[in-house]
């Protein structure tokens, strides 16, 4: 019978889906508008186009030309890649190609094709590909994948990237064929003529190149042959006579042919390791001389070699003439040295010179294009020529060629070698045919890799001359790092193709019918509807074989591309040359198809497979695309199918699914949803079931056809159907019972049956039907019932395990129960019985299987009596008892695993249960074929949760994550099952790590965390958080908006930090300098016209000097707030510097005088504040830079200006190096000093070298002595030397320190050199060598001999001048003619810069000694010596040496000041007044500036408090203008005051204080008087400061930034806007540099606007407070983060999140410099801070009296404004308020009410269908109507999880998630229902007690329902111990054996100790079928 089974010859499928086919490409050219010109060529005789390709030479076009140049199409097509498309649609992707056009489209099933991407290039495309670049990044180990079309024509490629890049790479050969690889592109060089005379002789140039990336180089590729000998070593792949065949990635592989032995070989492709590299580029001297050693290196060496090859015997190689053999490296002039022709007969010949150096082609900059590194020399071309000597190609016709050209080549440069990239290491390799007489194969058309059904893996390919197909089985090796090819099998094909995601293939056989092969196994035929049409007439086709025209609309065979061309000398015409495959194939296929089959189109050949789908050539010229059916639609099929697949042997399993795929595709079969009750009799029919015999298998029948007579095809809704029709058989069985309680015999439902099947149907075993019910021992899967079963049984358990797929575990359960009841089985029939009572009540019939037979069975050694149990094992492990490991099928019960493990980790609360102790829990079953390893899995995920040691919850999410779990997966998980996952998630959802990643954040639903991990800024997209981005403008007009520079402020968020005032456009008022100015002159009666206007020139000069002062400020103020647009330039704000008077006044009308260059410097500083406004984050690259530089001259400055700010905010970094030196060369004076200074900004710290070198030759100092003088301006020599300090900040490099202290001494030189602004430039000297020495203190490494400090102190406090040191000796012999400062230090120049790089260099280092140096002097005679401006600076300097004993509090300042002006004054003492009182004020403004410094960016309010009194003191004395203020001069005095200001905007920066902001504003409006420049630039850069970015930044306290803030606030400001003379103007812009974002601003992750949140955040502790915790408002600014322990988010709005920053600040630096933006979650019930300030409006807030008035005065329809879920909206609409459609009883809707009030105050709105499940189930169970004790399953898990939280009291110190009384009112209704049930039936309970047979009229359903909930065991063995019982002890004692929980014990006592009858015999149950 088995025979019948297996006759596979019988059967035939259908095809589905056909349509014809056309690929999209040829439509979409039809329509371009470049189609004209593709026919255009043909129009020329044949002979012209040879000559009009002069340079091509004759083979060239001979290849080229075909006389239907239209025809050439090629067209690939390929699944769409998931890359290039969102949706998750399968689609299909082609690319077409004709003449000059490529065609890159896309379409799916659902979706017309349309053009993704369309090319056209140049010159006729030779080939077009897609293929995946690999580009390496520097950071991460692997890769990134650039997808790309590679489009190679004959000189180039050009390859196209997804993202948009285009690039062009020159090909230095002909290519005969590319191939895309893992690693790149394969390109095989096309065989010139040359190198065909050469293969006897010469050395062979290789022929296989790889390409990495389009702008890496072509590399030769080195192959290492598999040999017994020295054969196998590495060498460059050389032979002309093999071709490539085919390549793919995955494994990546490529194929050859080798043309001479007619063989295929398989090589591995690889990355080429360091030795081989080294090996091929220098090959060791062989003497042997033998064909592949070699004699020497050098040029000589082919030549010479071949003459020893020559002389050896063993010349002809291992491989005969195949020896794949090189020697010398290859270098480049070998491939690009010919690019000119030399003969018109040979396009492609090369030279063939080697050269023996060996260099490393690595250091070559991958930017360089591969065309370019060619020198083209005369030697090689002489080469060549020499090598055409007609002479004959024996030894001695060469050797005189030899000769001649041996001494022309020594001349030849040398050249470097290239490296190889790539190696071909070979695999496998086709046996040699014995015997010549045997045909040799040619060349492969076609291969690919195809896997069969079992997973075999095979590498096909079709040798059309034996029209076979040669599979090669090939497996992995155990490591996965070897392929290991095994047998080949030949099937007969005259075409084959893949079919990828059905495991199988489909073959064109000789005759012409279609077989579907799985591996090497014979499937079926297919049958194509509409291919059998009868007529057939010879003639019609007759022209074929002489007209190349046959082929119209199909393109060459795909396979002659790859053909073996004829050899091309003897070509007799280009036509013939190209159609002859194609020619000589069809002779053959005629005469066979003509005896055989009389059809008039026939098919001729397949193409294009993708997935299942593939196209069919006809021979008339159609084709058809059809689609192979799938071998299962339903899942749970597939799922059957899969498992069977596990366990049985290879062969088998193979058997069974062919047999199944033959059935359920056969022609005119089932439609889909009867997919599963086929599958259950072909199945049970395979086991040896009668199925006719059976009742409930008999009413599944249908029709099969066995025999090949071809029904017409039933159209088959391709719905995926599954499992409807079983469901509505069971459904009648479920009215009948339930409605009418009558017995139900033999399931007759063959009536509803009807509706399924035409027929009654016939079996599939055709033997007469046996008597009795037996089963059939010889049938196929007879012997593995057993261990089938058991692995069907363990998918059952998966299904039940989730949600959507437990309708199709009820179908299972029907074949399990028949399986189980004839294998005798009890306990598991009790199972299904339990699972499905009202189902399997109905089945009683059982198949006797003889005790003979079962000795044939194989006993599946993990086959216990007790059946495997998911859901009880759950139950056991929530009760805390010792649970064995569950079985499970790898890769199958996925979900089992899954839930397993998170029940033993989390509830056992083994920490290992996921990593180290799997094997405790789990048991994996290894089938008879495959074992699975399980190592892998485990030490990948144990890395994982390792690294978060935390409490288990946390450790159960992450794990879960890390398996791929999502909370999609689980809403599917049953509601009790799920129960204590929700928990876990609930528990971390409440305090979340902040460096979990962004899945683990989405599985505990806190979005917040995930956008959090989603990098984005504030103004990134549209639609984050700005996107209202100030768009909206305040009440003035939009013109006056642009303008003024400062419209990027982001509004919302300034709005939540200022929210009560409008300061923001206060300060923009303040700082616009774009609009005129107002210019208020009243004209006195005495003044004349003429004055008058004078008067208001003057006036406006004196505000100009405002204006020009103010973008320094607007710079800091709108600090990177802006990211421009890379196609428009930059708006910079102009400077207006006229005013409004009632006419406008100007300037320039000629009545004053005005300054020459008065606003160069202001323009600069425009440019600045206008380029600052660019965020460090924006995209900003060097042509955009370029494309800013303005046309004008006249803006010349500003671009400067520009420039200086891109460096400070890092983006100059991106500026080409060409451009850098343009810019210098130009000699503009500003542009030098912005590059200058910006470039070293943006290296700050890097001792770049090349910067250095920029820096050094504006520095005399720092070039050698002999060096020609270059005239530097002086400026730029001061910018220069603060660029050398900013670039070797902080290194302490010896060389610049030396050189920086001698300059700070610089004397001036004889031809007035250094003569002016000497001050600036001793001053930048002295800041440079502060900073090159930052905070080194006395730790200076190696510069102990240069003395620094006693060197700076002489410089401070004068002296006589020391000898110069060093290098520059020579520069001042001569004293400079003009100033006469003899011998001694001019301290006057150098003080300032001494005592600033004393402070820099002891800075923080509270070293006193030092700091005594700089104290003020205490004797009136010394005081007199000082200027009273440098005891600022020495005060300044000395406090922020003893930077830890600055104390914010006006003692402290008060201390500095000198004991002798502090005390009362005797007036007898001869004291200048005028001396005392400056240096008062000064060593005052001081010590402010110090602490201003020591507590910047801190808002420090006792720092603040403390500096306000000051200033108020100083404004105080100013009013009067008496004595005091005489005394010390105004000058003075507001010198000090802007002091004190810039102190009190350090320590307020970024916070907008309105309290400075008042003071500023007043110095603002004082103009005129000693109101210059300079004191406006101080307070307008004290507002910017407090406004530090629009609120986003404020000061750091770092090293760096007081080195950046001491150059930008040096207390000397300019007198006017041109002075540079003691400090120069451009330094004033370097606070940018100590500005850091610390502004964090909460954004609701739901409306993603900016809020307000409570955050808490805890200072570590330090020596002058404890660990102290603040509460803040955010948005706020955040303190310095390394005096933080943790920021926390405070509830009880948001959810909380707290950032640890002892462990890592790294977290939150990077969310501040993302805009600080932390996003947040409101929790439901909870109202946003601006809508609910007090909080009294939130859901909780109504239910603080009582509990249960809260859910009463809820009202549901306001639960929109609590929460944002759409689910908890809708579901309040609908079922918490009556509504017309749905009418409920009142107590249904407060109970629904109750929910959704519970789940949103207790904040897991999720668990809402939790609560709705557990009163379902409860509900049913009191109604009595289950049909399944599914849901009592969950109950009584959930109930389990609860009592295990109380009993064992609060687990991990958290409250349960159901804490409400909903619970146990719930518990409690079930367990009144169960107990009422078992009032009225103890007897029933009892019977099943004792075993006997339940009557059939009995209430199962309800007794199952209480076996389940109680959880009895399946008590059969173990009643009569249990009945025997006389006491309650003796009954405890013996329960607690079987594990009953002593409250469902309690229940059953009056039944066990009531029951008088005695122990009763066991009896089978069910009973056999009556």
């Amino acid at each position: 019978m088995s025979d019948v089974v297996y006759e596979e010859t019988a059967t035939m499928i259908a095809a589905g889906e056909l349509q014809s086919f056309v690929p999209f490409g040829r439509e979409h050219c039809r329509n371009h508008p470049n189609a004209f010109n593709l026919q255009l060529r043909e129009l020329q005789p044949a002979s012209e186009l040879w000559s009009s390709d002069g340079a091509a030479g004759l083979v060239g076009s001979l290849r080229e030309v075909s006389l239907q140049e239209r025809h050439r199409e090629f067209w690939q097509l390929r699944k769409g890649c998931v890359g290039v498309r969102e949706e998750d649609v399968e689609f299909e992707e082609e690319l077409y190609t004709a003449g000059t056009v490529v065609v890159w489209s896309q379409g799916s099933r659902t979706q017309a094709s349309n053009v993704y991407k369309a090319f056209t290039v140049d010159s006729p495309v030779h080939q077009a590909l897609w293929c995946n670049f690999a580009v390496p990044q520097n950071k991460k180990d692997e890769d990134e994948v650039e997808q790309t079309v590679c489009i190679i024509q004959s000189s180039c490629v050009n390859v196209h990237t997804v993202g948009g890049k285009d690039f062009i790479s020159p090909l230095p050969f002909q290519v005969s064929d590319v191939w895309a690889t893992k690693f790149g592109l394969l390109l095989e060089r096309k065989p010139t003529v040359t190198d065909a005379q050469l293969i006897s002789p010469g050395e062979p140039l290789p022929t296989f190149f790889s390409m990495l990336h389009p702008i890496d180089e072509i590399a030769p590729v080195v192959c290492k042959p598999a040999g017994m000998h020295e054969g196998s070593r590495v060498q460059y792949a050389s032979d002309a006579a093999i071709k490539i065949v085919f390549s793919c990635c995955q494994p990546s592989l490529v194929v050859t042919y080798d043309t001479v032995q007619g063989t295929h070989s398989v090589w591995f492709l690889r990355k080429v390791t360091a030795d081989e590299r080294s090996s091929v580029l220098r090959r060791p001297v062989d003497p042997v001389g033998t064909s592949l050693g070699m004699v020497a290196l050098g040029f000589l060496n082919p030549y010479l070699r071949n003459i020893s090859r020559l002389d050896s015997p063993g010349g002809s190689g291992v491989m005969g003439q195949s020896a794949l053999s090189t020697s010398s490296p290859l270098h480049y002039g070998t491939l690009h040295g010919h690019q000119s022709r030399l003969t018109v007969s040979s396009p492609g010949s090369h030279s063939r010179v080697h050269s023996p150096s060996i260099s490393n082609m690595a250091a070559l900059s991958r930017a360089h294009s591969p065309g370019m590194a060619a020198p083209s020399f005369s030697g090689a071309s002489r080469f060549n020529m020499s090598f055409q000597s007609p002479s004959s190609r024996g030894q001695h016709g060469l050797l005189p060629s030899l000769s001649s050209t041996v001494n022309e080549t020594m001349l030849v440069p040398e050249l470097e070698p290239i490296m190889p990239d790539l190696c071909m290491e070979q695999l496998w390799s086709e046996t040699v045919t014995a015997g010549i007489h045997r045909q040799m194969s040619s060349q492969a058309s076609k291969v690919f890799l195809s896997s069969d059904l079992c997973e075999n893996r095979y590498l096909c390919f079709l040798v059309e001359s034996h029209q076979q197909l040669r599979c090669v089985k090939f497996i992995e090796s155990n490591d996965t790092s070897q392929l290991i090819f095994a047998s080949v099998t030949s099937i007969p094909a005259k075409d084959a193709e893949p079919l990828q995601n059905i495991d199988a293939m489909l073959v064109l056989e000789a005759c012409g019918s279609l077989v579907l092969y799985t591996g090497v196994t014979r499937v079926s035929k297919v049958f194509v509807p509409g291919l059998l049409s009868p007529t057939f007439n010879l003639t019609n086709h007759l022209p074929h074989l002489s007209t190349p025209l046959e082929n119209v609309s199909t393109p060459t065979n795909a396979g002659s591309r790859h053909l073996q061309r004829l050899d091309e000398a003897a070509m007799p015409s280009p036509v013939s040359e190209l159609r002859s495959p194609n020619i000589k194939h069809h002779e053959a296929s005629f005469l066979e198809d003509y005896t055989f089959q009389q059809a008039t189109p026939y098919i001729h050949a397949l193409r294009d497979p993708v997935s299942n789908r593939v196209t069919l050539e006809l021979s008339c010229g159609t084709m058809l695309r059809i689609s192979i059916p799938e071998i299962a639609t339903s899942e749970l099929v597939r799922k059957c199918l899969q498992s069977i697949r596990f366990i049985l042997p290879k062969e088998a399993a193979m058997k069974v699914l062919v047999k199944w795929y033959n059935i359920y595709n056969a022609p005119g079969g089932p439609s889909a949803h009867a997919e599963w009750n086929l599958f259950v009799t072909c199945f049970m029919t395979l086991m040896g079931y009668n199925t006719e015999r059976l009742t409930w298998t008999r009413n599944l029948h249908f029709e099969v056809p066995l025999s090949p007579v071809i029904a017409a095809k039933k159209a088959r809704p391709s719905d995926g159907g599954s499992d409807e029709d079983w469901e509505y058989l069971m459904g009648c069985h479920y009215k009948r019972q339930m409605n009418s309680q009558l017995v139900c015999g033999p399931l007759d439902c063959s009536g509803a049956n009807k509706t399924l099947t035409e027929t009654e149907g016939l079996s599939f075993v055709s033997s007469p039907p046996s008597p009795s019910q037996k089963l059939d021992s010889s049938a196929p899967l007879f012997p593995h019932i057993p261990a089938l079963f058991y692995i069907l049984h363990l998918l059952y358990q998966e299904l039940k395990l989730n949600e959507l797929q437990r309708a199709r575990a009820s179908s299972l359960v029907c074949l399990l129960h028949q399986l189980a009841s004839d294998l005798q089985l009890e306990e598991y029939v009790d199972l299904y019985w339990r699972d499905y009572p009202s189902l399997m009540s109905g089945f009683k019939e059982s198949c006797l299987i003889d005790q003979a037979l079962f000795g044939q069975m194989q006993r599946a050694p993990f086959l216990g009596a007790e059946p495997p149990c998911v859901l009880s094992w759950l139950s056991s492990c929530l009760r805390g008892e010792e649970v064995p490991p569950f079985p499970y099928l790898p890769g199958i019960c996925q979900r089992t695993k899954l839930l397993v493990l998170s029940y033993a980790l989390y509830i056992t609360g083994d920490e290992n249960a996921t990593s180290t102790d799997v094997s405790k829990y789990l048991v994996k079953l290894s089938a008879g074929q495959k074992c699975v390893s399980e190592q892998h899995y485990r030490r990948q995920s144990s890395v994982k949760v390792k690294s978060s040691s935390g409490s288990l919850a946390e450790q159960l999410v992450v794990w879960l994550t890390s398996e791929g779990f999502t909370l999609k997966d689980l809403e599917s998980v049953p509601f009790g099952v799920a129960l204590p996952i929700r928990e876990a998630i609930y528990h971390c959802r409440e305090q979340p790590c902040s460096d979990w990643s962004e899945e683990v954040c989405m599985l505990i639903g806190r979005q917040d965390l995930t956008k959090q991990a989603h990098k984005m800024t504030l103004a990134k997209s549209k639609a984050s958080v700005g996107s209202g981005l100030s768009l909206e403008p305040p009440a003035s007009t939009e013109a006056d908006e642009e303008e003024d520079g400062m419209s990027d402020i982001i509004q919302e968020v300034t709005g939540l930090i200022w929210s009560q005032d409008l300061r923001v456009q206060e300060v923009r008022r303040l700082l616009q300098s774009s609009r005129p100015v107002r210019v208020s002159v009243v004209q006195l009666p005495e003044v004349s016209d003429h004055e008058y206007i004078e008067e208001k020139e003057n006036k406006l000069l004196q505000l100009c000097q405002r204006t020009m002062a103010l973008p320094v400020g607007r710079g800091l103020f709108t600090l990177f707030s802006y990211h421009p647009v890379p196609t428009e330039p930059l708006p910079v704000p102009k400077l207006n510097l006229t005013g409004r008077a009632p006419g406008l006044v100007d300037l320039n009308s000629g009545n004053i005088d005005v300054p020459p260059n008065m606003t160069s410097w202001p323009s600069f500083h425009n440019g600045v504040a206008a380029g600052l406004k660019i965020a460090p984050a924006s995209q900003v690259d060097s042509a955009w830079i370029a494309y800013n530089k303005p046309k004008s001259p006249e803006l010349a400055n500003e671009y400067a200006g520009f420039l200086m700010a891109l460096g400070l905010n890092g983006h100059l970094t991106k500026l080409a190096t060409l451009n850098i030196h343009d810019y210098l060369t130009k000699g503009h004076e500003m542009t030098s000093i912005g590059l200058l200074l910006g470039v070293s900004s943006a290296r700050l710290g890097t001792m770049d070298m090349s910067i250095t070198r920029l820096l050094s030759i504006h520095i005399p100092a720092l070039l050698p002595p002999t060096s020609t003088e270059l005239d530097v301006p002086h400026n730029v020599q001061v910018a220069a030397v603060i660029g050398i300090g900013l670039v070797y900040q902080g290194t302490g490099h010896r060389h610049n320190a030396e050189v920086l202290l001698s300059e700070i001494g610089r004397p001036p030189g004889p031809e007035m050199e250094y003569c002016t602004d000497r001050e600036s430039y001793s001053l930048a000297a002295g800041l440079a060598l502060g900073m090159v020495c930052l905070g080194h203190g006395s730790n200076l490494i190696g510069m102990t001999d240069l003395n620094v400090p006693e060197q700076l102190y002489q410089y401070m406090v004068g002296g006589h001048r020391r000898a110069q040191a060093g290098a520059n000796r020579e520069r001042h012999k001569s004293p400079s003619y003009q100033i006469k400062e003899g011998d001694t230090i001019n301290v006057d120049v150098t003080c300032p810069g001494a005592t600033l790089a004393l402070a820099m260099i002891y800075l923080k280092t509270n070293n006193r000694s030092i700091a005594d140096w700089l104290k003020p002097p205490d004797t009136w005679f010394l005081l007199d010596f000082i200027k009273p401006e440098f005891l600022l600076l020495r005060t300044l300097a000395r406090c922020i040496i003893m930077w830890d004993e600055i104390l914010p509090n006006p003692e402290w300042v008060k201390s500095n000041i000198p004991q002798i002006m502090r005390g009362t004054f005797d007036s007898s003492e001869d004291i200048n007044v005028e001396t005392m009182t400056q240096a008062q004020d000064y060593i005052t403004a001081g010590a402010c500036m110090a602490l201003g410094l020591r507590f910047a960016g801190s808002a420090n309010s006792d720092a603040f408090d403390c500096l306000y009194e000051f200033a108020k003191t100083f404004m105080k004395i100013m009013s009067f203008t008496g004595t005091a203020a005489a005394q010390t001069g105004y000058y003075n005095l507001q010198t000090g005051l802007s002091m004190i200001l810039l102190a009190m905007s350090m320590v307020m920066s970024g916070t907008g204080n309105l309290k400075v902001l008042q003071l500023c504003r007043f110095f603002h409006k004082r103009t005129g008087g000693e109101m210059n420049y300079g004191f406006h630039m101080a307070h307008h850069m004290a507002l910017g400061l407090l406004f530090l970015g629009g609120g986003r930044y404020t000061l750091s306290t770092s090293n760096s930034a007081i080195a950046a803030l001491l150059c930008a606030l040096y207390p000397h400001f300019p007198a006017h806007s041109t002075d540079n003379r003691y400090h120069l103007q451009a330094l004033r812009h370097l606070a940018v540099l100590a500005a850091e974002p610390r502004l964090l601003v909460p954004v609701d992750v739901d409306s993603l606007k900016p809020c307000y949140a409570l955050l808490e955040v805890t200072y570590q502790e330090t020596k002058w407070y404890e660990e102290t915790t603040v509460e803040l408002m955010a948005p706020t600014m955040l303190p310095e983060l390394h005096l933080l322990k943790r920021v926390k988010v405070k509830g009880p709005r948001y959810w909380e999140l707290s950032v640890d920053l002892s462990k890592e600040t790294q977290h939150l630096k990077s969310i501040l410099s993302r805009d600080g933006v932390l996003y947040v979650k409101l929790r439901a019930g909870q109202l946003p801070y601006k809508d609910d300030p007090q909080g009294w409006k939130s859901l909780l807030a109504s239910s603080v009296n009582h509990h249960n008035s809260g859910v009463r005065a809820f009202k549901p329809e306001t639960i929109s404004t609590f929460t944002s879920e759409p689910a908890l909206i809708s579901f309040a609409k609908f079922f918490c308020k009556t509504s017309d459609g749905m009418k409920y009883r009142g107590d249904s809707l407060a109970l629904f009410s109750a929910m959704l009030y519970e789940c949103v105050t207790q904040e897991c709105p999720e668990m809402l269908p939790t609560y709705i499940a557990i009163e379902q189930a409860a509900g049913a169970v009191r109604r009595g109507n289950l049909l399944e004790t599914f849901p009592l399953w969950q109950m009584r898990l959930v109930v389990e999880l609860w009592d295990s939280r109380v009993l064992y009291g609060r687990s991990n110190g958290h409250e349960a998630l159901l804490t409400s009384e909903f619970l146990p009112v719930m518990k409690n209704m079930v367990d009144v229902a169960l107990d009422g049930w078992l009032e009225g039936n103890s007897s029933l309970l009892r019977s099943y007690m004792r075993g006997e047979a339940l009557p059939q009229s009995a209430p199962s359903a309800m007794l199952a329902c209480f076996l389940v909930y109680r959880s009895i065991p399946c008590l059969r063995n173990t009643h009569t111990q249990l009945e025997g019982c006389s006491s309650l002890g003796d009954l405890l004692s013996r329960s607690s054996q079987l594990g009953i929980p002593l409250r469902d014990l309690l229940r059953l006592i009056p039944i066990l100790l009531g029951s008088a009858s005695g122990p009763l015999t066991l009896q089978g149950f069910p009973l056999q079928a009556l």
